[in-house]
């Protein structure tokens, strides 16, 4: 036990924690969306932090007495910034920070609207704490006296800190088995362990995964080469329809399928793309897979058909690995590669990332002229972009491989009022209000660009595809959403609907004579096999977890990079299982037979990034036997 002499030096220690720690859990049941479920997950939460302030503020026992009460206020102060931080990026990715995002930090300078758009006149609460202690420091120097801690007493402190962490740990494992290997789903672990000891457990992932490299040999490729090869598909009948054609990718920013075919006050949101499915192959059941890389990673899905990170970008952690992917795939076929994106090459890491992927030329900001008058939000307007790419898509060889992002339609969703096409929504969220006229802008500027296209003969001889990034309106603007769509409430099952994002195939003379509607349950991990396929190209040996759309055996099943996946018949998510006829809860044994493929195909996928495996592959051949026990 912690003798009576022990807290009374420890008094400015104790009372710094003490204000810490509530204003952590206040933090949890103000800012963040955690489920609770029964009343030991409700003290498990209200614990969790303990440990780690104790540990953290105890570290001043080995500090001289004069400097102590400073580290006491630095450690508050680091402490509320890293609380601080997980709040702002909660506010926009309904997710918690990773060691990865931070170091991001060429992607600063270009978040300052989202960033200043999350920000609330109350987070300089979130330091009260920390001025508190400084004017007791200073005017009650009596509390704050500094004295010799002997080493009888700090054995006793930190037995105190051990015995409060495993007592946690302990009750969080009876809630949660084998929480500390689940780290996909981060909402656990910070429920169970706390936001600042989960910032330090994933500190280590960080550093094992950096290991992971140095590692690997060619062996650890071969088992994830007989998952593949025993879960490839037949080619589709559609195999070669676009063939020799030139390829236009719209990469559509925050754009969710909830938009599709709706109105605003009788208006229609999205005219042009209602209007173009009518004419091409439109996939209403189409889910993106990004994680905390949002449109990086769905363009690591697009080119690579491998799973983005559970933690941080690929773009930003393994720009400089081997990748199979799209652009160095079609070089083969006589294939000219580029990415139109007005925004700085250094954003999301892709000047680096783009040249391992093969891609020959990005035309990035510099390439465009970008003024106060023809720019909002991120930059230049989706109009003014697409305008301005005509005349450099024209300067390029052909056939080519184009794919451009637009930025309008991204958060804060600003918009000028003489470029607004409908009203905003009316509910409580400014967020989903703005979000319908960014998109309205957004679709009337590929209608300019397609017109724009047939006016310079470039139409007729491109395969176009166009999809959603990510979501656009997150689980934070639930209450706004269940107005939208006329609900009482967003469920767990709702909320995996929302993930729906549009995906749509036009091939001029062939899709607008058979145009079909395909309501197959896909992903964006399988685009690269279908794009391929559609142009002819032969994907046999290709290293993809993905599937031709159009294969006929391809398997109604995808996975979310938080593990959740979604089946012909079910979703599973948040550990429950879904019907999907009537979106009720059902059995969990429903969903178990899918459960262990969705382990397979997110750790097999990881294992090759982190471990940098494809530079083992000789980009023509399986090199092992094929084990039955992969096979569906």
């Amino acid at each position: 036990m912690i003798k009576s002499s022990t807290l009374s030096k420890s008094r400015f220690i104790f009372l710094a924690a003490f204000m810490l720690w509530i204003k952590t859990y206040i933090v949890y049941k103000t800012s963040f969306d955690i489920k609770i479920e029964n009343l030991m997950q409700e003290f498990i939460l209200l614990i969790n932090p303990l440990s780690f302030l104790l540990l953290f503020f105890g570290i001043s026992f080995f500090i001289k007495e004069k400097h102590r009460n400073k580290f006491i206020i630095f450690a508050s102060l680091l402490s509320s910034f890293v609380l601080f931080a997980n709040v702002v990026f909660y506010r926009f990715f309904n997710d918690f920070l990773t060691l990865p995002v931070l170091f991001q930090t060429s992607n600063m300078g270009d978040l300052g609207t989202s960033i200043t758009g999350n920000l609330k006149f109350t987070d300089p609460l979130l330091f009260i704490d920390v001025v508190i202690l400084i004017l007791i420091n200073k005017y009650k120097p009596s509390f704050t006296l500094a004295e010799e801690i002997t080493k009888k007493e700090r054995r006793s402190y930190f037995i105190l800190v051990a015995a409060v962490f495993f007592f946690n740990l302990g009750l969080a494992e009876a809630q949660r088995p084998q929480l500390l290997t689940r780290t996909f789903d981060r909402e656990m672990l910070v429920k169970n362990i706390g936001t600042y000891n989960y910032q330090i457990y994933d500190i280590v992932l960080q550093s094992k995964s950096s290991a992971q490299r140095a590692l690997a040999d060619s062996s650890s490729f071969i088992e994830i080469e007989n998952y593949l090869k025993a879960n490839q598909k037949d080619p589709s009948d559609k195999f070669g329809i676009a063939e020799g054609k030139n390829v236009v990718i719209i990469s559509m920013e925050s754009l969710q399928n909830f938009v599709i075919n709706e109105t605003i006050d009788g208006q229609e949101i999205t005219p042009f793309l209602n209007d173009l499915m009518n004419e091409s192959y439109y996939f209403d059941n189409f889910y993106h897979q990004t994680g905390q890389g949002k449109t990086s990673d769905s363009e690591f899905l697009l080119e690579n058909s491998l799973y983005p990170l559970g933690r941080g970008a690929v773009f930003f952690t393994h720009a400089t690995n081997e990748f199979t992917a799209t652009p160095e795939v079609i070089k083969d076929y006589g294939y000219f590669s580029s990415v139109f994106h007005a925004n700085n090459k250094t954003f999301w890491n892709r000047e680096i990332m783009y040249e391992s992927l093969g891609y020959d030329k990005f035309f990035d900001v510099d390439s465009y002229e970008v003024t106060e008058e023809n720019s909002i939000g991120w930059g230049l307007k989706d109009k003014d972009f697409f305008e301005q790419s005509i005349d450099l898509l024209k300067s390029q060889p052909q056939p080519f491989y184009s794919k451009f992002i637009t930025l309008t339609n991204h958060f804060p969703f600003e918009l000028e009022e003489e470029d607004r096409m409908v009203n905003e929504f009316d509910s409580n969220s400014r967020t989903l209000n703005r979000y319908f006229p960014t998109v309205r802008y957004m679709d009337e500027s590929i209608k300019v660009f397609f017109e724009r296209l047939k006016e310079e003969g470039m139409y007729e001889n491109t395969i176009f595809v166009l999809y959603g990034d990510h979501y656009g309106i997150s689980e934070n603007h639930n209450k706004a959403m269940a107005q939208f769509l006329g609900k009482e409430e967003i469920t767990p099952f709702d909320s995996i609907q929302l993930q729906k994002v549009p995906l749509i195939i036009h091939i001029p003379g062939v899709t607008d004579k058979n145009p079909e509607v395909i309501s197959t349950v896909a992903g964006q991990i399988d685009l690269k096999p279908t794009i391929l396929s559609l142009l002819g190209m032969d994907i046999q040996n290709d290293v993809h977890f993905g599937s031709d759309l159009f294969s006929k055996g391809k398997l109604p099943f995808v996975v979310l990079r938080d593990g959740s996946f979604i089946t012909d018949n079910h979703v599973f998510t948040k550990n429950a299982c879904y019907d999907t006829a009537t979106g009720e809860e059902t059995d969990i044994s429903s969903c178990e037979p899918f459960m262990e493929k969705a382990g397979f195909e997110l750790d097999y996928s990881d294992e090759i990034v982190y471990g940098d495996l494809l530079r083992f592959y000789n980009g023509t051949s399986y090199r092992e036997p094929v084990s039955e026990e992969f096979a569906e």
